[in-house]
């Protein structure tokens, strides 16, 4: 699944893309997709342009000449720009049309992704119930100690809630630990101060040298728009034999209904 990385990567990659340009045609081949009502849909968006690029979590927030459209891509949504002419593929659902002769082409193996529109001045603040964004100052020391207090739930269990903090996923929640020296399977409520800052901080750089890799392209989740991410290159545990760091053998646990990859050597 895109992580909040892959999804970024996406996000500037479009917005460099598609900034400006003029919605002239909609064409949606798998209504489920589409949160609202297809006709009320289509209208809304006919002849706006995307004017801005937000995201939020693990949505792509496209900011029209009056309200959005807010996208999910869920376990292997991906955008195409492709010429009207180019064949479409059995996992192309919705196509936009745009003013310059492209089409904008949302694929989706699984079919999982959702779109839906949101008026003019919609608060993003709490969408969905998300927590702070990693890079927000809200998401602090402080913060992560009293949103734990009273639970024992393991820590890697913790990193996964969107409530918690948005747009951490498996991978990098393995990979934030592991820079922490914390084991994905410890109780939250063992955590020392220092780790909690640990934790934080490091969310912090490895999800920033992420964007700056372009993400991770692992599994199903490949750039579509002309960008691959790098990052898998730099994993010191996620999917890895032996840490880079010590050379021990990378130990696997289930967690949350998630594999875990950790270091038993430089992880407590």
């Amino acid at each position: 699944m895109p992580e909040l990385p892959e999804v970024e990567t996406v996000l500037r990659t479009l917005e460099q893309q598609i900034k400006g340009r003029e919605i002239t045609g909609i064409t949606i081949l798998y209504p489920k997709m589409i949160e609202d009502d297809p006709d009320e849909f289509t209208a809304f968006l006919m002849h706006q342009h995307f004017n801005t690029f937000q995201r939020r979590g693990k949505y792509l927030i496209f900011g029209l000449d009056h309200g959005y459209l807010v996208s999910h891509l869920r376990m292997e949504g991906k955008y195409y720009l492709m010429k009207p002419e180019e064949p479409l593929t059995r996992h192309m659902h919705v196509v936009f049309d745009l003013d310059d002769g492209r089409q904008l082409r949302y694929n989706d193996t699984r079919k999982f992704g959702r779109m839906k529109i949101y008026p003019e001045g919609y608060d993003f603040t709490h969408f969905h119930d998300l927590g702070p964004e990693p890079f927000d100052d809200a998401f602090n020391a402080d913060y992560m100690h009293a949103y734990k207090k009273g639970r024992k739930c393991p820590v890697k269990e913790l990193m996964l809630e969107q409530s918690f903090v948005a747009g951490v996923g498996n991978i990098y929640a393995d990979e934030i630990l592991a820079a922490s020296h914390v084991r994905p399977g410890r109780s939250c409520a063992r955590l020392t101060r220092k780790e909690e800052e640990a934790i934080v901080r490091n969310t912090r750089e490895i999800l920033a040298e992420a964007i700056r890799c372009g993400g991770t392209t692992i599994r199903t989740y490949t750039s579509s728009l002309g960008v691959t991410g790098r990052f898998q290159l730099y994993c010191s545990v996620h999917m890895q034999k032996t840490c880079r760091v010590c050379g021990s053998e990378i130990k696997v646990k289930w967690i949350g209904g998630r594999s875990s990859y950790y270091c038993p050597h430089c992880q407590k």
